[in-house]
């Protein structure tokens, strides 16, 4: 029997080699949006409003582009094809965005992160429709996700931590630099086990829709296209601390010494919690897990706005709350979308959701609400009159709130459309 089918095609080998590619994925994306603005506008001597617009220039590239990946992944749904074009690329990139030669301005940083972000595009959503086409139950399904995630915050992890471990005493800069040519041999060995070692997804049929057919059909479908907006909602809200969370650790809690290990905590407390997630979902289903999931983000969260500096053990304690409750989003909602799909396919409807859009769509929405909140905080940040490094009273305190009370209405609003929308996204929730 080969290894894509049956009972083993959920074991513990098959979820192994399968997640492995997470690893230098997640390793790529956390320098990109929480280390990259920081080493340009420091490093670099751009200002926060340029970096900021420049990010977001890039996701309106992407808005173009991850729609058109999806569709053509779907075309062509040769998975590990398109993953393998595009490693090499991710790799070329990333070298150059964290090694900018001297001199490098705005231009070099939209041209890198446009070269960057498609690579990036083309590797995850073929890998994110092979997870959801690999496996055959909804609990499988979840475990894929969980071991993509699970390897994912393995990469998240070493990315956040080894900066300051490589700078050696010269600084982030140095740190960064060093950082891109350790993602060289992770994303050969983890990229390479996945590709030649991983369950094979069933042969699906090339759809034949015009693009924009095809793309419309996808969001055309309420279901999806409820997941989705939700999904968007939650993610911006969890984005806009990742995308200041270096400039509060240095200038509210004045501890820029402890941002590693703080990243650290909340990946770390993340990843443990994604059996706890897993379980829960079966238990209840896995629409009430990740609804578990936000309140408790937003119970832990609000907390953070209110401290001040040297409160280093209070933001431990928040960072690993916090990172409990991002393992439900991480894992549940790419399986509830997973689910949609498969339940599509089952229905013998003419025209299934096409995984490749689904993913496309999901891929833009994942980076765009990233680029969104670097491209709305960071702005919002200068126009307050805060400045890297600042000690103003009132800059810092400007820091302090939208770090901590911005998400807070973004993540209200996304339980509230989540219960709204049950039915439509979790039929018999």
């Amino acid at each position: 029997m080969p290894l894509g089918s049956g009972p083993e095609a959920g074991g513990a080998r098959a979820l192994a080699t399968y997640g492995a590619l997470g690893l230098p994925l997640a390793f790529a994306a956390l320098p990109i949006y929480v280390h990259v603005p920081q080493l340009y506008a420091e490093g670099l001597g751009l200002s926060l409003a340029l970096v900021g617009a420049v990010l977001l220039a890039a996701r309106i590239v992407d808005a173009i582009t991850d729609p058109l990946i999806g569709w053509a992944n779907d075309r062509l749904p040769r998975r590990r094809l398109w993953i393998a074009l595009a490693l090499p690329a991710l790799g070329a990139g990333m070298v150059g965005l964290l090694v900018p030669p001297a001199g490098a301005g705005a231009m070099w940083l939209f041209a890198l992160l446009v070269a960057v972000s498609l690579a990036y595009s083309v590797a995850t959503i073929a890998y994110n429709a092979w997870g959801a086409e690999v496996a055959t139950t909804g609990a499988a399904r979840t475990r894929f996700v969980a071991s993509r995630e699970g390897f994912a915050l393995a990469g998240v992890v070493l990315a956040a931590a080894l900066p300051a471990v490589l700078a050696g005493g010269e600084g982030e800069a140095a740190g960064l630099a060093r950082l891109a040519w350790v993602f060289l041999p992770l994303l050969l060995v983890f990229g390479g086990w996945t590709l030649w070692r991983a369950p094979a997804p069933p042969r699906v049929t090339g759809a034949k829709e015009p693009v924009w057919a095809g793309l419309r059909a996808a969001l055309g479908e309420p279901g999806f296209a409820r997941l989705l907006a939700v999904f968007a909602a939650n993610g911006i809200a969890a984005a806009i601390p990742s995308a200041t969370v270096l400039f509060f650790v240095a200038d509210v809690l004045a501890a820029a010494h402890l941002a590693g290990l703080f990243l650290a905590l909340y990946f770390l407390a993340a990843a443990a919690s994604l059996p706890l997630w897993v379980r829960l979902s079966q238990r209840v289903g896995k629409l009430r897990a990740w609804l578990a999931g936000m309140v408790l983000a937003v119970a832990v969260f609000a907390w953070a706005g209110l401290l001040g500096s040297g409160e280093v053990f209070a933001y431990g304690a928040i960072c690993v709350l916090s990172g409990l409750a991002l393992g439900a989003d991480l894992s549940l909602p790419p399986s509830l979308l997973a689910d949609q799909i498969a339940r599509s396919r089952g229905a013998g409807r003419s025209a299934p959701l096409a995984a490749g859009a689904c993913f496309g769509w999901w891929n833009f929405v994942t980076k765009a609400n990233l680029a969104l909140a670097a491209g709305l905080a960071l702005p919002l940040l200068a126009l307050l009159g805060y400045t890297p490094g600042a000690r103003d009273a009132a800059a810092v305190a400007a820091l302090a709130g939208v770090y901590g009370f911005a998400p807070l209405a973004l993540k209200l609003g996304a339980i509230a459309l989540l219960w709204r929308w049950r039915g439509a996204i979790e039929p018999g929730c």
